[in-house]
Order: structure tokens, then C-alpha cells, then sequence
């Protein structure tokens, strides 16, 4: 019997659940299927035929060649239909989730942010919900319930509960596909992303080539006036972004990404995969980076270990190698020079690469090329003993500075985060230190201590002396301490020399005595 109403049904079927027309037909014949073994007890899949005609939505059965009314199954029957149908229907929508964001694999999707369960965000992604993972979120980046985002397609998992796709804000892929989306010529393969290195919410390296002459590479990225990279910075939370250009040389390339320090030298090991960089003293903290950042992302854009010396430390490296290599007997000026020119810059770089290349680089005896690398080995041994002491003797450099200027734990810890320069910087703030004294309520045991009391490794420079208003009988006249060179004797305050004078006065808001 024509049934055109479940012609309608499919269809709905299939567009709202994104599956196929004909699969869900063939949902319909295995349900029924499955009805008439159930009424009739049997598991014989082969016993009864089910055919729906796909233009009318007539349904015919058979068993075993013997044609059946369809209300032959019964209640239970059509119950059975009912439910099977309704698992087929799951897996299929399943399954076509699963095809359709399997081929998104490394694309970026738009969704909104549905919950958090923990520290993992759910985002919903219309008929499926995506799982970002805290290690795929950008660190220090919030988002809020309703909250529009795109992210990276990672991973797509079949798990017998749901499938599970996995996205990511924090992947380099996903700074590569925004490049594609908001520069054009990258999405046309004009410009081609050659490597590409990044630190989510911090800072991200990439390096860029064009095939065509035409388009400078670089500037096509940051568009007129930043607009294109701006753009992608926005959606990134305000991530710096450094584009690096793209050569071939490794040299050069590494100079580029060390950008922006000026690079004097590089220097490329290929045994060791290692590329000492020199850079000018006053240029080494913009190459390093803070916290190592800079050569951290270069090393990674390059594929090179980079090593970031000093002219100075340099040029220590190589006298002391072609020290030790001129005491070897058989070893002339020109070995001395091809092994610098390997890269091996430091008696230790000399050590870890071994005999066997200097043996096909040098063309040496095994004998002679394994004596220079037992003699650069001891001499190594005696340059970490030397780093070592260096490092003790810094230490108690640091430990005797910091009780020399009030042993105050904000001080160490400055010290012991910056080194030397930062303790030196925490140390000659003497206003700051005056003015957080002043601040700090007096009680028993954290007072300012009175002018007679010992403070143990406090600065004179830096502690106020709380005394009397009343001038002491055994103090000097204004004129006479100025004939004996003793410090002024203020009635109304403690005593302070000029130089203290003017710190108070800061630390007061006031304007120092010696501006007047």
C-alpha cells in the first residue's frame, strides 16, 4: 500500500540528521526485519525478506518466498521496529559526525562556548559539542559562557559514549590557517609558510618566502599599516607575532630569527646540530630574550641548537682551543683552523663530536684525532672546574651584597632572579626602601629600631633613626658640627646627613632640601 507519508519522514530523517536518504531506507528494512524475528522467536537474519519501495513507501514482506501482512508483527513486534530503529538512526548520525569533522582535521571551526566541566571547556559546535582540554587552551586567556570562539580541529575520537573532537587554541597549526584566512596570498600559495615556532599567549616565529618576485613576503603578512596582523593578534589574545624572512642559508636565517638583535657572527657545527651565535655585549639580552624566549623560538624555527656568546666569551673559547691544540704533537696552524671552521669553537664542542669526523674532516689518523680529543677532553674537565668556582664565588658575591644592604629577603629574592645587576638594582633604591619602612606600623617585635639599637645588616644609607625632638645636652652646636665635619643636628628629627635628608624628603612626598 502506498504509504507517502513515510516518504516525508525519511526526508525529514535525513536532513535534519545530515544522513544519506538511502541509508535511512535501509535503517527501515533492518528494523522491520528485526520486528518480524522477534514476533516469530527466530535468529535466522536470512528467514524474512523486507523491501521498501522508495517511491510510493510501500513496505512488502516475505518468509521464505511467502508473501506477509505488515500487521502480521503485533505490538511487540512494532515495538521491537521502534526501538531498533531508533539505535540505527543514532549510529548513523553518529557516524556521519564522525566522517564530517574527520575531513575538518587541522581546520578551524567557529563555536560558542558551552560549559566548563573543570578546567576542560566545552564548546558547542552546533549538532556536536568539541572538547578543549586546559593544555589546549591559550594560558592566561579566560572566555565566558556565549562567549564566540574558533579553534583548531585536533582529533576527532569514536568512543562508545559519544565522538569526541578534540580542539586546540594553543597548536602552531592554528597560527598557520589564520595566516591563510586573512592573507590572501598565503591562501593562494603565493607566499608559503616555511617554519614556524610558537609559545601560546606569549610570542609566536614564523618564517615566510615568496614564490613570486613581486611580493615581498613580509609585507604582504603585516598588510598596509599592520591590518592583516593585526587582526590575527586580536583573535590570539594580543600574542606577539614575529615574521621572520625566509633564506635558505642557515646563517642568515638565523640571524633573522634572532630579530630584533644584531647578529656579528655565526658559527654552524653540523656533528652537533649546534650554531653559536655572537652578538655585541650591549645586543645580548634583546637575543636572548626574556626568560630565553627570543633563542628559544629561533632554535625551534631553525631546527639548530643555538648557543648565544659575547665577542669576549668568543674569542676565550677559540685562544683556549687553539691553546690546547697547538701542545699536541703533529696538530699544525691549518688543523687548528679547519677544526674552528667545523664550528667547533670551545674545547668541549671538541670533546662531544668525537674522533670519527675529525678523522674524514681533517683527514687524520685515528691516532693523532683521538689524542686531540682525550687532550681537549682533560682540558674541558679543567673549564668546569673553573665555571664551577666562578659560580661559588658569584654566589657569595650575592650572599655578602645582599646582607651588606639589609640581608632583606626582597632583596635576595631579586638578586637571586636577576643575578648581580638585578641586586644591584634592588640595592640602589635606597627612597623605596625608606619609604616601605615608614609605611610598616611599629609594634614590639617589627619597630624601626631607636638610635642606640644594633640593626644586624642593616644599610646606614637606607635606616631611619626614630630619636628624640629634644637636642641631648652632650650634642654639638650647628656651628660646631660644621667645624668638626659631623652631620647637621636637627632638633624637630632625627640626625641624617644631606644625602639622607633628601631620601627622607622622597620618601615624604616632599621635594629634597638640596633641589632648593
Amino acid at each position: 500500500m502506498p504509504n507517502p507519508e513515510l516518504i516525508r519522514i525519511v526526508d525529514g530523517i535525513a536532513r535534519d540528521k545530515a544522513i544519506e536518504r538511502e541509508q535511512v531506507y535501509t535503517d527501515i528494512e533492518q528494523a522491520v526485519a528485526s520486528g518480524l524475528r522477534k514476533h516469530f522467536n527466530t535468529e535466522d537474519t536470512t528467514e524474512f525478506g523486507v523491501t521498501l519501495d522508495r517511491t510510493t513507501g510501500d513496505i512488502s514482506v516475505a518468509r521464505q518466498g511467502q508473501v506477509l501482512p505488515l500487521s502480521v508483527m503485533g505490538r511487540i513486534g512494532a515495538q521491537t521496529v521502534k526501538q531498533v530503529m531508533i539505535q540505527l538512526i543514532r549510529q548513523d548520525e553518529r557516524g556521519a559526525i564522525y566522517d564530517e569533522y574527520q575531513s575538518k582535521v587541522g581546520q578551524i571551526v567557529t563555536g560558542t562556548v558551552a560549559r566548563f566541566e573543570g578546567p576542560t571547556m566545552i564548546v558547542n559546535l552546533g549538532r556536536p559539542e568539541g572538547i578543549m582540554p586546559r593544555s589546549e587552551q591559550i594560558p592566561g586567556e579566560q572566555h565566558q559562557v556565549g562567549e564566540r570562539i574558533q579553534a583548531l580541529i585536533m582529533e576527532v575520537r569514536d568512543t562508545p559514549s559519544a565522538i569526541k573532537i578534540i580542539l586546540s587554541r594553543s597548536h602552531p597549526e592554528l597560527i598557520r590557517r589564520l595566516f591563510e584566512r586573512e592573507v590572501p596570498e598565503v591562501g593562494e600559495r603565493t607566499i608559503e609558510i616555511k617554519a614556524l615556532a610558537r609559545e601560546p599567549g606569549h610570542r609566536t616565529k614564523i618564517a615566510v618566502s615568496s614564490i613570486d618576485t613581486k611580493v615581498d613576503a613580509v609585507g604582504a603578512c603585516v598588510g598596509v599599516r599592520g591590518s592583516r596582523i593585526k587582526n590575527i593578534v586580536e583573535e590570539l589574545g594580543g600574542e606577539k607575532i614575529d615574521i621572520v624572512r625566509w633564506n635558505e642559508s642557515s646563517q642568515i636565517l638565523i640571524s633573522n630569527a634572532l630579530k630584533p638583535a644584531e647578529v656579528t657572527e655565526v658559527s654552524l657545527c653540523f656533528e652537533l646540530g649546534r650554531a653559536t651565535v655572537v652578538v655585541n655585549d650591549d645586543q645580548l639580552s634583546l637575543a636572548i630574550g626574556k626568560r630565553g624566549q627570543n633563542v628559544r623560538l629561533a632554535a625551534r624555527l631553525t631546527g639548530w641548537d643555538v648557543d648565544i656568546l659575547t665577542p669576549k666569551e668568543f674569542q676565550e673559547g677559540t685562544a683556549r682551543l687553539h691553546a690546547t691544540l697547538k701542545t699536541i704533537e703533529g696538530v699544525t696552524q691549518d688543523m687548528v683552523d679547519k677544526i674552528i671552521a667545523m664550528g667547533l669553537i670551545d674545547v668541549r664542542d671538541v670533546e662531544e663530536v668525537g674522533a670519527e669526523p675529525l678523522k674524514e674532516e681533517l683527514q687524520l689518523e685515528e691516532e693523532l684525532a683521538v689524542m686531540v680529543v682525550e687532550r681537549c677532553g682533560e682540558e674541558a674537565k679543567l673549564v668546569t672546574i673553573e665555571q664551577e668556582a666562578k659560580k661559588a664565588a658569584d654566589a657569595r658575591a650575592r650572599a655578602s651584597g645582599a646582607s651588606f644592604f639589609g640581608n632583606a629577603p626582597a632583596v635576595e629574592a631579586a638578586a637571586g632572579e636577576r643575578g648581580i645587576d638585578g641586586l644591584a638594582t634592588a640595592a640602589t633604591s635606597p627612597a623605596e626602601s625608606v619609604e616601605a619602612a615608614t609605611e610598616e606600623p611599629a609594634g614590639e617585635s617589627d619597630r624601626m629600631p631607636g638610635a642606640n639599637e644594633a640593626t644586624e645588616g642593616a644599610s646606614p644609607e637606607v635606616v631611619v633613626h626614630d630619636m628624640s625632638s629634644t637636642t641631648p645636652e652632650d650634642a654639638p652646636s650647628p656651628e660646631e658640627a660644621a667645624m668638626q665635619g659631623m652631620p647637621k643636628h636637627s632638633p624637630a628629627g632625627p640626625v641624617l646627613t644631606d644625602e639622607n635628608e633628601d631620601r627622607a624628603a622622597l620618601a615624604q612626598g616632599r621635594e629634597p632640601p638640596s633641589a632648593e
